[in-house]
């Protein structure tokens, strides 16, 4: 049976889970992933993560990177013209799948499903409605090894941002907090697993508090991950 291409939206453990399973389907086949990336940083949305460890984290699972840039404060009318001509670029590629690795927010889902809805791409979730305990305590299982890159500092102290996950992670969270960090707790770097062909080698640089856009204090906490050479 034919499969049927996808492109995975790729950033931190959650879609490197869904990547994963998709990468062991019998129904689909992945053709590349997807990831936005901040004009004039050069770092990954949201995780800032130097575009430099997300070209490595390509390159070690071996699938081609499709980066989507977008401005510095970019509006969702703008996010969503760049967002609709990338998927514009996907469908003269015959690909009319992509898939997030969102959990259980329905509002993100409406989003997306909504964005897309015009542009006749379809949207899927792998990691849909499953357990958020159980799905952090499968992807350490798998082995799959990830530092957290920033922390929202309304939920997690200062010191979880630079932290590797590991056994016993669940049990240093406040109990408020979900495990995956689906809220925007914390987001998070995969550097080794099963799909990396090696390790994405890395020094944790300084840390760095920066805003919240609506109110002006301190809000996020981002640790520097820098390349090794």
């Amino acid at each position: 049976m034919t499969k049927t291409k996808i492109v995975v939206s790729f950033s931190g453990k959650d879609s490197t889970l869904a990547l994963h399973d998709l990468m062991h389907s019998d129904e689909f086949e992945v053709d590349s992933l997807m990831a936005t990336v901040t004009s004039g940083f050069d770092r990954t949305s949201i995780h800032g993560v130097r575009e430099e460890l997300l070209v490595a984290q390509a390159n070690s699972i071996g699938l081609p990177l499709r980066i989507v840039r977008i401005p510095q404060k970019c509006s969702n009318e703008i996010y969503n013209e760049i967002m609709a001509e990338a998927m514009s670029k996907m469908k003269v590629d015959g690909i009319n799948h992509i898939a997030f690795g969102d959990l259980f927010l329905e509002d993100i889902r409406d989003y997306r499903e909504n964005m897309l809805k015009p542009t006749g791409v379809t949207p899927l979730f792998p990691l849909w409605g499953f357990n958020t305990d159980e799905l952090l305590h499968r992807f350490l299982s798998l082995g799959y090894k990830t530092v957290i890159t920033c922390v929202d500092l309304t939920k997690l102290s200062e010191e979880f941002s630079g932290k590797i996950i590991e056994n016993g992670f669940m049990d240093q969270l406040p109990k408020e907090v979900d495990p995956c960090g689906e809220y925007g707790e914390y987001h998070s770097f995969v550097f080794e697993g099963p799909i990396f062909k090696s390790t994405i080698n890395f020094t944790l640089g300084e840390k760095k508090v920066t805003p919240d856009m609506f109110t002006g204090k301190d809000r996020f906490c981002y640790t520097d991950l820098i390349p090794d050479e």
